[in-house]
């Protein structure tokens, strides 16, 4: 056993070959466990064994290995990407406020104006127009909407993958951004709240509001919100404001190819506008009507129809001269309600109908004779008895100036300013059978001649008002006073500031053909001053009244015995003084005026039932072609009267006065004129420089002329002329005046109830 023990050989791994014992236990390389070289073929045999196995099943496997891995990542990708979106919706949905204190802001009130008759006048307003429910507008208007804007309106939550996807391939493909993903709820929930910032923060916001106003309105409500407050173009919110801008109708009466041009304005308002580029709104409605088409809307028969149809021209703003009263209304309804929150109705004055008659003739006769007579602007101003304007036309053409020449312009009246004097003149106890010598004379620097240079003598005063006569009304100044005849003006309805010089009898001192008329109206009433106004009542849509004219009490300015001597007088005007043209069926009178060198022509007439004052000229101040207030005033006073008192019962002229016989005439002798010997004038009052006169309307649109110096001699039609500028005018208070400028004063006992009741 020992033997055996002390033979025993151990295994070696070292010793060569040779070395080792053929018969012992021995281990070769390659009896290793994991041979180093066996590794090797180890790899390589299974390499080999791949490569057969994947030639064997690579045809079977090797696109749905592709499709795997590609669906593997995506789906790895959409899980991060997922993460990501909720990331970006927390942060940005953190920083909003809480969803329970979200809601609808309140749309832009809308102001309508109506006429008299109940005739829509305008839209005021951010919107310009009134809400139309759904069911109301023409069923045309959302139906092209959502064909072009959102056909999967009806089908989706407020945010459309379907359509967004479809945008961003056609995007893609087409190299440019071409369609939007929006739909009308994010459009609409970008309106209502957000601003028009293209950051990643505002589109989050949008389609959270917009998840949130489909979970809390229906889509007809969703439709109808966004139709009533989208932009349109051309400064009209709202599918109302739209319709009534380019089309003049409601959304009610729209057409197909109508809706058509109002749906594709969507895409790109201010360009597309038919105001701006008709060709391009035409072409942007082919492609509405024929989406609409595509979707089943509309029969072959129906696009045909619409697309032969022409493009809307349409004007360069809101046009019509009732946007004139518009204006004015809108100026003075902050001071009768204050902050417009909800949608009003203003029952206006105006007649339409008048509105309309006013503005064709005022355009007629500009169209007629404005290039031969250099005449460009006219304007004009009828009120009632009561106050009420029925009828004013600002200019020529609202749609390429919306500067109002009947209540903004100021311009020298002319002898349209005489009857004021006149009335000073028969308060102060003259009568219309008062004899004034018609002689030239002369008042310091100034002389005040005839038109014509022609003069009649020893007349009465009646005929003196009727042939317009300057010097008989420089007398009558001299004689009562500036001061006086002020007063009258301004008790009459005369707001501007007027100069208390002698050429004031001369209508030098400047007068808005609005405030000039409204003067007048005594004169028609019987002698009760009322309040001028355009608005008889103010309502909510619901009825409620926020406002009415009660109209009051109109005072007495004048006495009934001066307003039937005053009557008596400028009826002469027409009947055979200057105005002869203005002559109608009825009972009227009136005075006209004419400016320097023609600048400015007026004719300023009334009935009984209306009075209404005419103004032409031209916004720079260039004289006209010889055109007096007898002429296009006269006329155009003529046709518009004639119109507005056809059907109505003939009515006199309010007080009575009758001529007294001559024998019971206060003679009021006056020396005859001696050319050669100037009138002496107090000294205190001579020599004073006449204040210029500036006009108050903007100068772009209104601008004061430059008045030349002209000799003192010169004089225009109607009898105006004012002392050359650089000249001098008496100013006098109550002299007593020198016998060669008028006779003396009657004497007349006066009391405070005299005072107080004008006389």
């Amino acid at each position: 056993m020992a033997n055996r023990r002390d033979n025993r050989i151990e295994p070696s791994f070292e010793g060569p070959p040779s070395a080792r014992s053929s018969a012992g236990l021995s281990v070769s390389e390659e009896d290793r466990v994991v041979p180093s070289n066996r590794k090797a073929s180890a790899k390589r045999k299974s390499s080999k064994a791949k490569s057969s196995r994947a030639r064997r099943g690579g045809s079977r496997r090797g696109l749905f290995g592709v499709f795997s891995r590609l669906f593997y990542w995506c789906f790895v990708l959409a899980i991060w990407g997922g993460i990501a979106v909720a990331g970006v919706l927390i942060y940005y949905g953190a920083k909003m406020p809480a969803a329970t204190t979200w809601s609808i802001p309140d749309r832009a009130p809308n102001i309508k104006i109506v006429s008299a008759d109940g005739q829509l006048l305008a839209n005021r307003g951010m919107s310009g127009g009134e809400a139309v429910g759904l069911h109301e507008m023409s069923p045309y208007i959302p139906e092209a909407v959502i064909a072009i804007e959102d056909r999967r309106f009806y089908s989706h939550f407020g945010v459309d993958p379907i359509g967004l996807s479809r945008a961003m391939v056609t995007n893609l493909l087409g190299g440019h951004f071409s369609q939007g993903g929006s739909t009308l709820t994010q459009q609409l929930a970008k309106n209502l709240f957000l601003t028009p910032d293209r950051t990643l923060e505002r589109k989050v916001q949008e389609v959270l509001l917009a998840l949130w106003l489909e979970h809390k309105h229906t889509k007809d409500q969703i439709l109808e919100m966004y139709l009533n407050r989208v932009y349109f173009g051309s400064g009209a919110y709202g599918v109302e404001a739209a319709s009534r801008r380019y089309f003049g109708k409601s959304a009610r009466d729209v057409t197909l190819s109508e809706a058509a041009l109002l749906a594709g304005l969507l895409k790109a308002p201010s360009r597309l506008s038919p105001a701006r580029d008709p060709k391009a709104a035409e072409e942007r409605s082919q492609l509405v009507l024929a989406a609409m088409r595509e979707e089943g809307k509309i029969s072959e028969k129906e696009l045909k129809t619409a697309l032969s149809a022409p493009a809307t021209r349409s004007p360069s703003y809101w046009t019509g001269s009732e946007n004139y009263v518009a204006d004015t209304i809108m100026e003075e309804l902050p001071d009768l309600i204050g902050d417009v929150r909800s949608d009003i109705v203003i029952d206006s004055t105006v007649d339409l109908n008048l509105q309309k008659l006013a503005e064709q003739s005022i355009r007629r006769l500009i169209d007629d004779s404005g290039k031969k007579l250099n005449v460009t602007q006219g304007a004009l101003v009828s009120i009632d008895d009561s106050g009420a304007v029925r009828a004013m036309v600002g200019g020529y053409d609202y749609s390429t100036s919306q500067f109002d020449r009947a209540s903004e312009a100021r311009r020298q009246p002319g002898s349209a300013f005489k009857p004021f004097v006149y009335m000073a003149a028969l308060e102060a106890g003259r009568t219309p059978d008062s004899i004034r010598n018609d002689a030239p004379i002369k008042i310091g620097n100034w002389t005040p001649d005839n038109y014509g240079g022609k003069y009649f003598g020893k007349v009465t005063l009646a005929t003196a008002l009727a042939k317009s006569l300057n010097s008989v009304a420089a007398q009558l100044t001299m004689e009562v006073g500036p001061n006086a005849v002020v007063e009258a003006a301004h008790r009459m309805g005369i707001q501007s500031d007027l100069q208390a010089n002698t050429s004031i009898a001369l209508g030098t001192s400047e007068v808005t053909p609005l405030e000039l008329t409204s003067a007048y109206v005594p004169f028609a009433n019987g002698g009760y001053k009322p309040d001028i106004h355009f608005i008889r009542r103010i309502t909510t849509t619901e009825g409620k009244v926020l406002y009415d004219s009660s109209g009051g009490n109109a005072p007495r300015v004048v006495k009934p015995e001066i307003v039937g001597m005053m009557n008596s007088m400028m009826t002469g005007t027409v009947e055979i003084g200057t105005a002869k043209k203005a002559a109608f069926a009825w009972p009227s009178a009136g005075k006209t005026g004419t400016s320097q060198n023609s600048r400015d022509a007026w004719f300023v007439g009334y009935t009984a039932n209306l009075t209404t004052g005419v103004w032409f000229g031209n916004d720079d101040g260039t004289a006209m072609k010889k055109v007096t207030g007898g002429a296009l005033p006269a006329q155009a006073w003529h046709e518009f009267m004639v119109a507005a008192h056809e059907g109505v019962p003939v009515r006199p002229l309010p007080g009575t006065w009758k001529s007294t016989p001559a024998d019971t005439i206060v003679p009021d002798e006056i020396p005859s004129a001696d050319n050669n010997q100037p009138a002496p004038v107090p000294s205190t009052s001579v020599g004073q420089q006449a204040p210029a006169v500036q006009a108050n309307a903007p100068a772009a649109q209104s601008p004061t002329p430059v008045r030349a110096a002209r000799p003192a001699q010169t004089v225009d039609a109607d009898g105006f002329d004012m002392p050359a500028d650089g000249g001098t005018t008496a100013s006098v208070g109550h002299p007593v005046p020198p016998g060669n400028v008028g006779g003396p004063r009657k004497k007349r006992q006066t009391s405070i109830l005299d005072i107080l009741g004008g006389g």
